[in-house]
């Protein structure tokens, strides 16, 4: 990812709304959640949450797929992880040190709630 791949990532996160969509859909989990689910959850009119789902997808935030009637928006963890990684890749100045307790919090994070998900 480069640095102006990384400006439309956090213009498209730069809002509270989808902000929240994002959150939202990267705890759903690949199976993401129907766009009138994601508009009930934030509060918004459908309209309004199909503006910001647009702005999301445009930036590649989010995925969209068809499910007979409804549309099933994703989290492109891929994306999300490109930015995680662009704003970390120079973080330590070659002190990985430095980086140890965000990546260890992050590692933790997610043994965490892949645990809690276990049957």
């Amino acid at each position: 990812m480069n640095g102006k791949q990384a400006v439309v990532l956090f213009g498209a996160l730069s809002q509270e709304t989808r902000l929240k969509i994002i959150r939202m859909l990267v705890v759903a989990g690949p199976a993401g959640m129907a766009a009138g689910a994601i508009a009930e959850a934030v509060g918004v009119s459908a309209s309004n949450v199909s503006f910001h789902l647009k702005e999301l997808e445009r930036a590649g935030l989010v995925a969209a797929e068809r499910d007979s009637r409804s549309i099933v928006y994703s989290a492109a963890y891929e994306q999300l992880t490109g930015l995680i990684r662009f704003l970390m890749e120079d973080c330590c100045g070659g002190r990985p040190e430095i980086c140890a307790p965000v990546t260890h919090t992050i590692d933790i994070c997610c043994a965490t709630a892949a645990e809690e998900n276990k049957p």
